[in-house]
């Protein structure tokens, strides 16, 4: 894959360019406060009863309505939840968009899926940063920035790529480095990773490993500090140097355990039902699962969530972390 740093990005492909960021989520706060730093002419696109009106105006930024801010702009970033994509482009962002400009995103979920079906004269790209907003925009003003893709899915002007390597360098990009992908790569990689490993995986492999040590007559406590809280002590090494680096800085216990069971827990079982979810994920039946579900005001993931709230380690875990008031500065 080709790596491009800031001699490879030109701002000027954005420059006298209007920008509209639609939403001022995690993401959008960033995008929007660094693009402004970076010089380029932003305005924020939220609906007119929008609680993050006041703070786009305190942070001394142009806000409108979303149909106002797409009608003059030359890119327009949607930053709003996956599943409300769809219905903001057809009713607010198709309806205005101009000839020639560039729909950016930062996930390839709603043009990959066909939830979004651009017309053929605007260019279709992707700047979508590896870490959460917040890391964006602190990253940004340290003078570094984090790591982003850029992936082109249509480009009708012949200038898409320049307009979202330019965009990555407004953002910070740049200074880390902007890999290219293609929509349907960072699309499929990233559900894959949230629903077996980062999120899904590791949130059940946590309870599992609570569940195991209480039923078996031990206290919940050590239980939530042996399978909750020391996870981050591991994933920051892995984090920081991969895993070898992890293995480097544990015990010769911890690591002998860690090359000889780990296996029995990820299990031949377990890559095969992983190679499932990502055939699911491929196929779009999952897109088409959650779509659905929000169709419907989301029983299932609603009933799921309220359960999984309820769970013995949650509640053990805010009186624990409470003794900690150190993790919640």
């Amino acid at each position: 894959m080709k790596v491009y740093y800031e001699n490879d990005a030109d701002i000027k492909h954005l420059k006298g360019k209007k920008i509209a960021v639609i939403g001022y989520g995690s993401q959008g706060n960033a995008h929007s406060n660094n693009l402004h730093e970076s010089g380029l002419d932003v305005v924020v696109g939220l609906r007119p009863d929008s609680p993050s009106i006041a703070k786009v105006k305190e942070a001394g930024l142009k806000t409108l309505p979303v149909g106002e801010a797409v009608k003059n702009a030359d890119v327009v970033m949607i930053l709003v939840p996956d599943e409300k994509q769809g219905d903001i482009y057809r009713e607010e962002i198709g309806p205005n968009l101009k000839k020639g400009a560039a729909l950016a995103f930062a996930h390839g979920f709603n043009i990959h899926f066909g939830q979004i079906v651009p017309p053929d004269n605007v260019d279709v790209i992707m700047i979508a940063p590896k870490g959460p907003g917040k890391l964006v925009r602190t990253t940004y003003q340290e003078g570094s920035g984090v790591p982003c893709l850029i992936a082109i899915h249509q480009d009708a002007t012949g200038h898409a790529k320049d307009v979202a390597l330019a965009y990555a360098k407004g953002i910070g990009g740049s200074r880390s480095g902007v890999i290219e992908t293609s929509f349907r790569e960072e699309t499929e990689t990233d559900l894959f990773g949230e629903q077996c490993v980062l999120c899904g995986g590791l949130s059940e492999l946590i309870k599992a490993g609570f569940d195991t040590l209480v039923d078996a007559g031990y206290a919940p406590e050590m239980a939530y500090f042996e399978c909750l809280h020391e996870v981050k002590l591991i994933t920051d090494l892995i984090h920081q140097g991969g895993i070898s680096y992890m293995r480097s800085y544990i015990s010769n216990t911890a690591k002998y355990g860690d090359i000889t069971r780990g296996k029995r827990i990820v299990t031949e079982e377990t890559r095969k039902e992983m190679k499932k979810i990502l055939e699911e994920i491929q196929s779009g039946n999952f897109a088409r699962e959650w779509m659905l579900e929000n169709k419907v005001n989301r029983p299932v993931f609603n009933a799921i969530l309220k359960r999984d709230a309820e769970h013995p380690i949650e509640k053990i875990g805010k009186k624990l972390r409470d003794m900690m008031k150190w993790i919640k500065k």
